[in-house]
Protein backbone atom coordinates (compact mmCIF):
# COMPACT_ATOMS: atom_id res chain seq x y z
CA UNK A 1 0.00 0.00 0.00
CA UNK A 2 1.45 3.32 -1.06
CA UNK A 3 -0.43 5.46 1.68
CA UNK A 4 2.27 8.24 0.22
CA UNK A 5 1.15 8.47 -3.43
CA UNK A 6 -1.91 10.99 -3.13
CA UNK A 7 -1.94 13.61 -0.60
CA UNK A 8 0.39 12.67 2.02
CA UNK A 9 2.98 12.27 -1.01
CA UNK A 10 2.34 15.96 -1.97
CA UNK A 11 3.07 16.71 1.96
CA UNK A 12 6.62 15.29 1.88
CA UNK A 13 7.65 17.51 -1.36
CA UNK A 14 5.83 20.19 0.38
CA UNK A 15 8.93 22.08 2.21
CA UNK A 16 11.58 19.50 0.82
CA UNK A 17 14.62 22.21 1.54
CA UNK A 18 17.98 21.40 0.51
CA UNK A 19 19.30 22.17 3.86
CA UNK A 20 16.84 19.01 5.52
CA UNK A 21 19.25 16.71 5.55
CA UNK A 22 21.74 18.74 6.83
CA UNK A 23 19.99 19.16 9.61
CA UNK A 24 20.54 15.31 10.96
CA UNK A 25 24.04 15.83 11.04
CA UNK A 26 24.12 18.17 14.23
CA UNK A 27 23.65 17.50 17.74
CA UNK A 28 19.83 16.67 17.94
CA UNK A 29 16.94 18.38 17.43
CA UNK A 30 16.06 18.40 21.21
CA UNK A 31 19.10 19.00 22.71
CA UNK A 32 20.28 16.29 25.42
CA UNK A 33 17.33 15.85 27.11
CA UNK A 34 14.19 14.41 25.81
CA UNK A 35 12.21 17.04 27.50
CA UNK A 36 14.15 20.38 27.15
CA UNK A 37 12.57 22.90 24.89
CA UNK A 38 14.25 24.41 22.13
CA UNK A 39 12.84 26.58 20.33
CA UNK A 40 13.54 26.81 16.76
CA UNK A 41 11.59 28.40 13.48
CA UNK A 42 8.74 26.46 12.49
CA UNK A 43 9.95 25.55 8.71
CA UNK A 44 13.29 24.05 10.37
CA UNK A 45 11.18 21.76 12.65
CA UNK A 46 9.31 20.57 9.81
CA UNK A 47 11.74 19.73 7.45
CA UNK A 48 13.59 18.13 9.79
CA UNK A 49 10.90 15.57 10.43
CA UNK A 50 10.65 15.27 6.57
CA UNK A 51 14.18 14.49 6.53
CA UNK A 52 13.90 11.94 9.62
CA UNK A 53 11.41 10.48 7.42
CA UNK A 54 13.55 10.34 4.54
CA UNK A 55 15.84 7.82 6.74
CA UNK A 56 13.15 5.79 7.88
CA UNK A 57 13.33 7.16 11.63
CA UNK A 58 9.37 7.44 12.04
CA UNK A 59 9.90 7.83 15.80
CA UNK A 60 12.44 10.79 15.38
CA UNK A 61 10.31 12.21 12.83
CA UNK A 62 6.89 12.14 14.48
CA UNK A 63 8.47 13.68 17.84
CA UNK A 64 9.28 16.38 15.28
CA UNK A 65 6.52 17.28 13.78
CA UNK A 66 4.75 17.27 16.71
CA UNK A 67 7.14 19.84 18.23
CA UNK A 68 6.16 22.01 15.38
CA UNK A 69 2.42 22.06 16.58
CA UNK A 70 3.71 22.47 20.24
CA UNK A 71 5.80 25.43 19.52
CA UNK A 72 4.03 27.14 16.42
CA UNK A 73 0.36 26.01 16.78
CA UNK A 74 -1.19 28.97 14.74
CA UNK A 75 1.66 28.50 11.54
CA UNK A 76 0.39 26.99 8.56
CA UNK A 77 3.53 24.36 8.89
CA UNK A 78 1.31 23.32 12.55
CA UNK A 79 -1.41 22.28 10.09
CA UNK A 80 0.40 19.67 7.58
CA UNK A 81 3.19 18.76 10.66
CA UNK A 82 -0.31 17.33 12.61
CA UNK A 83 -0.92 15.29 9.33
CA UNK A 84 2.55 14.09 8.69
CA UNK A 85 2.86 13.48 12.66
CA UNK A 86 -0.17 11.12 12.27
CA UNK A 87 1.51 9.14 9.04
CA UNK A 88 5.02 8.42 10.90
CA UNK A 89 3.37 6.74 14.00
CA UNK A 90 1.13 5.12 11.55
CA UNK A 91 4.35 3.56 9.75
CA UNK A 92 5.07 2.54 13.10
CA UNK A 93 1.88 1.13 13.97
CA UNK A 94 1.49 3.01 16.60
CA UNK A 95 -2.20 3.45 15.32
CA UNK A 96 -3.87 5.12 18.52
CA UNK A 97 -1.08 7.81 18.19
CA UNK A 98 -1.89 8.36 14.57
CA UNK A 99 -5.78 8.38 15.31
CA UNK A 100 -5.18 10.98 18.27
CA UNK A 101 -3.27 13.45 15.44
CA UNK A 102 -5.71 12.28 12.97
CA UNK A 103 -8.46 13.75 15.24
CA UNK A 104 -6.95 16.91 16.26
CA UNK A 105 -6.67 17.47 12.41
CA UNK A 106 -9.95 16.46 11.29
CA UNK A 107 -11.33 18.84 13.98
CA UNK A 108 -9.60 21.88 13.87
CA UNK A 109 -9.28 21.86 9.70
CA UNK A 110 -12.35 19.92 8.79
CA UNK A 111 -12.20 22.12 5.30
CA UNK A 112 -8.37 21.38 4.42
CA UNK A 113 -7.53 20.20 1.04
CA UNK A 114 -5.89 17.02 2.59
CA UNK A 115 -9.13 16.08 4.88
CA UNK A 116 -10.31 13.53 2.57
CA UNK A 117 -6.71 12.11 3.32
CA UNK A 118 -7.01 12.78 7.06
CA UNK A 119 -9.81 11.04 7.22
CA UNK A 120 -8.76 7.81 4.91
CA UNK A 121 -5.82 7.51 6.96
CA UNK A 122 -8.17 7.50 10.24
CA UNK A 123 -10.06 4.36 8.60
CA UNK A 124 -7.02 2.79 7.43
CA UNK A 125 -5.75 2.44 11.39
CA UNK A 126 -8.38 0.80 11.90
CA UNK A 127 -8.68 -1.51 9.00
CA UNK A 128 -5.21 -2.81 9.63
CA UNK A 129 -6.56 -4.33 13.30
CA UNK A 130 -9.18 -6.62 12.13
CA UNK A 131 -9.04 -9.52 13.77
CA UNK A 132 -10.31 -12.70 12.77
CA UNK A 133 -14.28 -13.64 13.60
CA UNK A 134 -13.26 -15.22 16.65
CA UNK A 135 -12.33 -12.65 18.60
CA UNK A 136 -14.34 -8.79 19.30
CA UNK A 137 -14.53 -7.63 16.19
CA UNK A 138 -14.82 -3.83 17.98
CA UNK A 139 -11.94 -2.89 15.53
CA UNK A 140 -13.93 -4.38 12.18
CA UNK A 141 -16.79 -1.92 13.68
CA UNK A 142 -14.60 1.56 13.72
CA UNK A 143 -12.90 0.36 9.74
CA UNK A 144 -16.53 -0.37 8.25
CA UNK A 145 -17.71 3.50 10.04
CA UNK A 146 -14.52 5.12 8.70
CA UNK A 147 -14.63 3.69 5.66
CA UNK A 148 -18.20 4.60 4.77
CA UNK A 149 -17.22 8.12 5.63
CA UNK A 150 -14.97 8.21 3.70
CA UNK A 151 -17.30 7.09 0.82
CA UNK A 152 -19.79 9.39 1.72
CA UNK A 153 -17.95 12.91 2.24
CA UNK A 154 -15.51 12.18 -0.86
CA UNK A 155 -17.25 10.08 -3.33
CA UNK A 156 -15.35 10.72 -6.00
CA UNK A 157 -11.66 10.43 -4.80
CA UNK A 158 -8.95 7.84 -5.48
CA UNK A 159 -9.54 7.35 -1.66
CA UNK A 160 -13.14 6.26 -1.97
CA UNK A 161 -12.53 4.54 -4.71
CA UNK A 162 -10.24 2.21 -2.37
CA UNK A 163 -12.42 2.93 0.59
CA UNK A 164 -15.16 1.00 -1.22
CA UNK A 165 -13.34 -2.20 -1.74
CA UNK A 166 -11.89 -2.59 1.69
CA UNK A 167 -15.66 -2.04 2.71
CA UNK A 168 -16.86 -5.40 1.59
CA UNK A 169 -13.79 -7.42 3.47
CA UNK A 170 -14.36 -5.40 6.93
CA UNK A 171 -18.48 -6.60 6.23
CA UNK A 172 -18.18 -10.05 5.66
CA UNK A 173 -16.27 -9.75 9.05
CA UNK A 174 -19.33 -8.20 10.90
CA UNK A 175 -21.35 -10.77 9.18
CA UNK A 176 -19.24 -13.82 10.07
CA UNK A 177 -19.27 -12.45 13.89
CA UNK A 178 -23.05 -12.79 13.96
CA UNK A 179 -23.09 -16.07 12.24
CA UNK A 180 -21.00 -17.76 14.82
CA UNK A 181 -22.65 -15.94 17.56
CA UNK A 182 -25.70 -17.27 15.89
CA UNK A 183 -24.38 -20.92 15.66
CA UNK A 184 -23.62 -20.72 18.89
CA UNK A 185 -27.14 -19.84 20.38
CA UNK A 186 -28.26 -22.86 17.40
CA UNK A 187 -26.38 -25.46 18.86
CA UNK A 188 -27.82 -24.78 22.88
CA UNK A 189 -31.58 -24.63 21.24
CA UNK A 190 -31.44 -20.95 22.29
CA UNK A 191 -33.58 -20.90 19.17
CA UNK A 192 -34.86 -16.90 19.47
CA UNK A 193 -31.33 -15.84 20.32
CA UNK A 194 -30.27 -17.30 17.22
CA UNK A 195 -32.72 -15.98 15.02
CA UNK A 196 -31.75 -12.53 16.51
CA UNK A 197 -28.51 -13.47 15.13
CA UNK A 198 -29.41 -14.68 11.84
CA UNK A 199 -31.75 -12.40 10.92
CA UNK A 200 -29.42 -9.33 11.23
CA UNK A 201 -27.14 -10.79 9.00
CA UNK A 202 -29.88 -10.48 6.30
CA UNK A 203 -31.22 -7.34 7.01
CA UNK A 204 -27.80 -5.72 7.88
CA UNK A 205 -25.26 -7.68 5.20
CA UNK A 206 -27.22 -8.75 2.73
CA UNK A 207 -24.77 -8.65 0.07
CA UNK A 208 -22.16 -11.32 1.98
CA UNK A 209 -21.39 -14.93 1.30
CA UNK A 210 -23.09 -15.77 4.61
CA UNK A 211 -26.46 -15.18 3.70
CA UNK A 212 -27.17 -18.46 2.40
CA UNK A 213 -26.56 -20.09 5.57
CA UNK A 214 -28.26 -17.48 7.42
CA UNK A 215 -31.61 -18.57 5.17
CA UNK A 216 -30.68 -22.17 6.26
CA UNK A 217 -30.21 -21.73 9.86
CA UNK A 218 -32.97 -19.79 10.23
CA UNK A 219 -35.21 -22.68 8.48
CA UNK A 220 -33.93 -24.70 11.13
CA UNK A 221 -34.73 -22.62 13.99
CA UNK A 222 -37.78 -21.83 12.71
CA UNK A 223 -38.90 -25.79 12.44
CA UNK A 224 -37.49 -26.50 15.79
CA UNK A 225 -40.02 -23.72 17.42
CA UNK A 226 -43.17 -24.70 15.07
CA UNK A 227 -43.07 -21.50 13.13
CA UNK A 228 -43.91 -23.74 9.82
CA UNK A 229 -45.02 -21.04 7.45
CA UNK A 230 -41.60 -18.93 8.52
CA UNK A 231 -39.64 -21.98 7.95
CA UNK A 232 -41.57 -22.68 4.85
CA UNK A 233 -40.97 -18.95 3.59
CA UNK A 234 -37.17 -18.89 4.46
CA UNK A 235 -36.52 -22.22 2.61
CA UNK A 236 -38.57 -20.24 -0.78
CA UNK A 237 -36.38 -16.72 -0.46
CA UNK A 238 -33.52 -19.15 -0.48
CA UNK A 239 -34.26 -21.25 -3.10
CA UNK A 240 -35.42 -18.38 -5.17
CA UNK A 241 -31.92 -16.25 -4.77
CA UNK A 242 -29.37 -18.98 -4.07
CA UNK A 243 -30.91 -22.03 -6.21
CA UNK A 244 -27.70 -23.91 -6.78
CA UNK A 245 -26.33 -23.76 -3.14
CA UNK A 246 -26.23 -26.52 -0.99
CA UNK A 247 -27.67 -24.34 2.30
CA UNK A 248 -30.78 -24.60 -0.14
CA UNK A 249 -30.77 -28.54 -0.65
CA UNK A 250 -30.15 -28.45 3.26
CA UNK A 251 -33.29 -26.46 4.14
CA UNK A 252 -35.17 -28.04 1.11
CA UNK A 253 -34.64 -31.40 2.92
CA UNK A 254 -35.12 -30.58 6.21
CA UNK A 255 -38.69 -29.35 4.84
CA UNK A 256 -39.71 -32.55 3.01
CA UNK A 257 -38.65 -34.46 6.56
CA UNK A 258 -41.09 -32.56 7.87
CA UNK A 259 -43.66 -33.34 5.16
CA UNK A 260 -43.79 -29.41 4.10
CA UNK A 261 -42.53 -27.68 0.68
CA UNK A 262 -40.74 -24.75 0.23
CA UNK A 263 -43.46 -21.60 0.02
CA UNK A 264 -43.39 -17.86 0.06
CA UNK A 265 -45.24 -16.17 2.35
CA UNK A 266 -46.62 -12.48 1.57
CA UNK A 267 -45.63 -9.80 4.63
CA UNK A 268 -43.03 -11.91 6.23
CA UNK A 269 -39.91 -9.62 6.97
CA UNK A 270 -38.04 -12.01 4.49
CA UNK A 271 -40.27 -10.96 1.72
CA UNK A 272 -39.75 -7.35 2.66
CA UNK A 273 -35.89 -7.44 3.06
CA UNK A 274 -35.55 -9.68 -0.20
Amino acid sequence: MTILSLSAGRLLRLAAASAALVLLAGCGLFGSSEDEYVERPPEELYNTGLAYMQESEYSKAAKAFDEVDRQHPYSPWATEAQLMSAYSNYLQDKYDDALISLARFIDLHPGNKNAAYAYYLKSICYYEQIVDVGRDQKNTQLAFDALNDVVTRFPNTDYARDAALKLDLARDHLAGKEMEVGRFYLERKQYLAAINRFRRVIELYQTTTHVPEALERLTECYLALGIKDEAQNAAAVLGYNYPGSDWYQDSYNLLTNADLQPMRKDGSWLSAVF
